[in-house]
């Protein structure tokens, strides 16, 4: 029966053998160290059904029949039954109290224990079960407390090598350190980017690059919709193995944290987390040969070059299926972190930094309140927790401004409706068409001039006429409260001098609204 362990350290029965005012004594079973996850005592005579396995499971006998073990017979069957289904139950070991029942360990329990492999231990009279069960508890806080205190150590030091000149390998030398074994960047087709601590043999590392292939399949291996696991585990030959998937790589050019160490207990796992997360922050901008042609892109750009001169470094998947030759297609993706805006402070970097590895992209720019991401237009943009994202239509490398508005337009509305994502809606401009941009916005900016020092009562407009006056709704989409959106909808009417329940006034607003 396999066990289930708690969050806790198992406690080594060797350390509760060892202590002298337990005075326990193993009098059967195997001498091998075995792991203590619980305590638990009972007199039934078959306790398996109410245990999770890695007890130490204490009786004093009180359900042996009265001649156990003095002599071959159905009692000696009997006890052989009860050892064989708590052996069976993955108990740990059996703990037998001396007095007030038996005053010496039945000999048919000592033999039955050791035909079953169940160490037997015997526990003096004046051990209470209860002292035991507290021993027990006391060892495991203090395991805990040692496991705490050693993942925390191991943090800051991972935290300080990622500070160094050369992180990378810095983090990888400090995790390798504390985990007693061999940690390593593999690239996209499985090469060793970096290293560190004790290389594992041929067969282990076979084993590493199949992992790797899990947490990071081939895009013709992925089917439709299947999203591969961050990590995955194995064991060959005694060594313990996982690879972590870094966050930012596209399918098939991420990269991948391989680790191979003896153990691996909770601690080993917390610390290879610590360790991913800053590998991904770390190398984020250098996830995939295609991400860095497109920064090679737009250092080139930013040199002089001409946009035609660069577009071949674009290289975006290509048009719609029967369009070859159309050239790259992107997509613009706008986000707003849920709970600011822009009188509310600026996104702050890293959060910009997990949106971008969040959709997949080096091209990313933390632009005040909002961050803008580039992407290929066959990616797929999913809502994402805390973000609210507006999605702009597929474009050219040439249309990417007009996406850039189109991505704008989406974010705003869906502030103001209080969704995650909205989409930009093609079809045209309708009647926005008639009007010159240039002649919009200037009117735009003339009519809502009171409201251009005031961003909340801006959006609070804007949201409060994207759902037609209703002030719970907008209370809602704004995070604040109905009282709140009333005040700044008064406010608003009062510097605009206007009549904000008259029909017309709404709609020159709302078109003003869309040219700021």
């Amino acid at each position: 029966m396999p066990t289930l362990a708690p969050p806790t350290p198992p406690v080594p029965l060797a350390d509760l053998l060892a202590r002298a005012d337990l005075g326990l004594r193993q009098v059967a079973g195997p001498r091998e160290d075995v792991p203590v996850h619980w305590v638990h005592s009972s007199e039934l005579a078959d306790p398996a059904p109410y245990l999770l396995g890695g007890e130490l499971l204490l009786t004093a006998g009180v359900h042996f029949p009265p001649s156990a073990g003095t002599a071959d017979g159905p009692q000696d069957d009997y006890l052989d039954r009860y050892v064989a289904r708590a052996a069976g139950a993955g108990v740990a070991a059996l703990g037998f109290g001396l007095a007030p029942v038996h005053d010496v360990t039945p000999r048919a329990l000592v033999a039955a224990c050791d035909r079953h492999g169940l160490p037997l231990v015997e526990v003096p009279p004046q051990t209470p079960f209860t002292a035991l069960a507290r021993a027990v508890w006391q060892a495991m806080a203090e395991a805990r407390h040692r496991e705490l205190r050693r993942v925390a150590e191991a943090q800051r030091s991972l935290a300080s090598a990622a500070a160094r000149p050369e992180p990378v390998p810095a983090v990888l030398r400090q995790l390798a350190r504390h985990l007693g074994g061999w940690a390593a960047l593999l690239g996209p087709g499985g090469a060793e980017l970096y290293g560190a601590g004790t290389r594992p043999g041929p067969p282990v590392r076979s084993a590493l690059d199949a992992l790797a292939q899990v947490v990071r399949p081939l895009p013709d291996d992925r089917p439709q919709d299947a999203q591969a696991p961050s990590s995955a585990t194995d064991t060959v030959a005694g060594t313990q193995l996982a690879a972590y998937a870094l966050a930012g790589g596209a399918p098939g050019e991420g990269l991948v944290l391989a680790v191979a160490a003896a153990r691996r207990d909770a601690a080993d796992n917390a610390l290879a987390g610590v360790a991913t997360v800053l590998l991904s922050l770390l190398t984020g901008p250098y996830q995939g040969t295609a991400d860095t042609d497109r920064s090679a892109a737009l250092v080139r750009l930013l040199l002089g070059a001409r946009p035609e001169d660069v577009a071949p470094l674009l290289t975006g998947p290509a048009g719609p299926a029967g369009e070859p030759g159309r050239g790259p297609r992107w997509i613009v993706v706008h986000g707003r972190r849920r709970g600011t805006g822009p009188a509310r402070g600026e996104t702050a970097p890293l959060a910009a930094a997990a949106l971008a590895a969040a959709l997949g992209t080096a091209l990313v720019d933390a632009d005040g309140d909002a961050v803008r991401a580039l992407l290929p237009a066959d990616r797929q943009v999913a809502a994402q927790p805390g973000w609210i994202l507006g999605v702009s239509g597929p474009a050219s490398t040439e249309g990417l401004a007009a996406a850039d508005v189109q991505a704008a337009g989406a974010l705003r509305r869906a502030v103001a409706n209080g969704s995650e994502l909205a989409r930009h809606r093609g079809g045209g401009a309708g009647m926005a068409v008639l009007v010159a941009p240039e002649e919009a916005r200037a009117q735009a900016r003339a009519l809502l001039e009171p409201l251009l020092d005031s961003p909340a009562l801006v959006e609070t407009l804007r949201a409060w006429l994207a759902l037609h006056g209703s002030w719970d709704r907008s209370a809602v989409a704004l995070e604040v409260h109905r009282n709140t959106v009333r005040q700044r909808i008064a406010r608003t009417a009062a510097l605009l001098d206007a009549d904000l329940d008259d029909p017309d006034t709404r709609m020159d607003l709302w078109f003003a609204l869309r040219w700021l």
